[in-house]
């Protein structure tokens, strides 16, 4: 069975901000959320709306379906 997305798309997000060498907190800080919200999504425990999905996609210059994708 595959990963649910809100899983995939907390990886991606690990390792942008990984990738970039931030902290949860100074990366939740660049994209304008609080760190415990953040944190939450990189577990995988937010089933984020679409409308957050874009907008995080947006602050991170990326396609939103990147952030899907498997």
């Amino acid at each position: 069975m595959s990963q649910p997305l809100q899983q995939i798309l907390g990886q991606h997000l690990r390792r942008h901000r990984e990738a970039l060498g931030l902290s949860q907190e100074r990366f939740a800080e660049q994209l304008g959320y609080h760190r415990t919200y953040l944190g939450s999504v990189e577990r995988g425990e937010r089933n984020l709306t679409l409308a957050s999905l874009e907008h995080l996609a947006a602050r991170l210059d990326v396609d939103p379906l990147d952030l899907l994708r498997p």
